[in-house]
């Protein structure tokens, strides 16, 4: 049983969650698969780039994002899935040993005119480095379903 839902998402409500380090390793395997442009593939590649040294794909840091709001409550929700992501902002590069967590920001909340027992939640989520520095961002919508659809919201 979920134990979040629509009406736990409060507009402007900020919660920081997880930790977790990026590795060389991950980087190149995620590059080979997925991204395989040189600054992910090679450090001297990556040096000469604009990024200055081995860097991981915006899209690896897209999964990172995912991997975190998953673990920090979307499996714990109850999320019914998504219409899209709007935007998507690569702002630092990650390179091996940052740490990363994941900022949550609620911009907007409200219920379903479709389907009253779900609400749709705006979120801003931000991939923060260590030092407070915003690697990556992206603002997306998600359906919740409601903890008494029957309920009239104020």
């Amino acid at each position: 049983m979920p134990s979040l839902f629509f009406e736990d998402f409060v507009e402007r409500d900020v919660k920081t969650y997880g930790s977790y380090t990026v590795t060389e390793a991950e980087i190149l395997d995620f590059a080979r698969q997925f991204d395989p442009q040189p600054m992910h593939l090679d450090k001297a590649a990556g040096a000469a780039s604009l990024l200055g040294a081995l860097a991981a794909s915006g899209w690896h840091a897209c999964a990172i994002m995912q991997k975190l709001m998953c673990e920090a409550f979307l499996l714990n929700s109850s999320g019914r899935g998504s219409p899209g992501v709007s935007e998507v902002k690569w702002k630092a590069p990650i390179f091996p040993g940052d740490v990363l967590s994941l900022r949550r920001t609620v911009l907007e909340s409200r219920t379903s005119k479709s389907k009253p027992d779900m609400g749709l939640v705006t979120l801003k989520l931000e991939l923060m480095k260590s030092t407070g520095e915003v690697a990556s961002e992206e603002t997306l919508v998600i359906l919740f379903a409601r903890r008494n659809p029957g309920a009239r919201l104020a």
